[in-house]
This record gives C-alpha cells, sequence and structure tokens, in this order.
C-alpha cells in the first residue's frame, strides 16, 4: 500500500466535497492535524476512521486503500477476460463431452456386436471365443476410460506424470 498516494486521494476526496481539513477532522472527531499526516502520506487512520471516510465521501473502502478510483476501463477489462475465460472452460468440457461419448459409443458397439455374435449361435471355436471375449474387454475397457475422463482423473494423472518428468529433468 502507497501511504503518499493514499494520502493524495484522500486529499483529493476532501476537495471534492468542498471542505476544509479542519472541517473534516471535525467531522472525523481527530484534529486538524491528523487530518493533515493522513493527506500526505506521513500516517494512516484507524481501521474504524477508514470504514467513516469510506462512508463520509461515499467511495469504496478499496479505493481508498488503493489511492485511486476504480476505473470504468479496468472494469470492462475484466468482464471481458472473464468472459473469455468462461468461454475457454466452455470449450473444454465440449471437447471432453465429445471424448466421453466417443468412448461410450464404441463401448455400446462393442456390446452390441457381443450380443449379435451370441444370437447367431455360431459353433464354438476358438476364433468365436476370441470374439466373444474381446467385444466383452472392449466394451469395458472403453466405458471405463469414459467414467475416468469424465471424472477428471485421467487429467489428473497426466498432470501428475508431467510434474513427475519435469522433476527428473
Amino acid at each position: 500500500m502507497d501511504l503518499v498516494k493514499t494520502g493524495a486521494f484522500l486529499k483529493e476526496l476532501r476537495k471534492e466535497k468542498n471542505i476544509t481539513q479542519e472541517e473534516l477532522a471535525e467531522q472525523m472527531g481527530v484534529s486538524r492535524r491528523t487530518v493533515s499526516r493522513w493527506e500526505t502520506g506521513s500516517n494512516m487512520p484507524d481501521m474504524d476512521v477508514l470504514i467513516d471516510i469510506s462512508d463520509f465521501y461515499e467511495v469504496d473502502l478499496r479505493e481508498i486503500l488503493d489511492g485511486e478510483r476504480k476505473d470504468k476501463q479496468m472494469d470492462k477489462e475484466m468482464k471481458e477476460t472473464v468472459l473469455k475465460v468462461s468461454e475457454y472452460e466452455n470449450e473444454g468440457k465440449k471437447r471432453n463431452a465429445i471424448v466421453v461419448i466417443i468412448y461410450s459409443a464404441l463401448g455400446i458397439i462393442a456390446l452390441i456386436t457381443n450380443l449379435i455374435l451370441n444370437m447367431l449361435e455360431m459353433p464354438d471355436t476358438f476364433m468365436t471365443g476370441f470374439l466373444k471375449g474381446m467385444t466383452v474387454a472392449a466394451a469395458l475397457v472403453a466405458l471405463v476410460l469414459a467414467i475416468i475422463y469424465a471424472s477428471g482423473v485421467l487429467a489428473k494423472l497426466y498432470m501428475f506424470k508431467k510434474r513427475l518428468f519435469d522433476k527428473k529433468r
């Protein structure tokens, strides 16, 4: 916190109200010399007095502590940044949803293939047994991957692996 900047801001606020240091001192229950010290930045008001000053000047306490008014341009830029972050997050969620849908669809296709193989009543050979087993395994793997991906565990594992390898370098 820059005391001189805050003091200058307090002085600016007082002048905007068109009052003297003496009048402000009387309003706040302090001496004129105390107000002078605030405005030069050699001293700061106590927190309860700062709150009273904030109410008196009708400004946000953060503005007094920062020593400047909130800039409308800054608020606009902040809103734009939040919107961009939100859009980026939504794109990530869309990508995640697509991946989960693909894994789920592959699992369902594998289960349907297994169902068809079982309904065809093909003779029990090594190949039919292998295909039936592979379709069940493929369905389970796809559905487990979809669950892991949707829960975010896969991303956490990736980040852990990345941190682990970065430390070794």
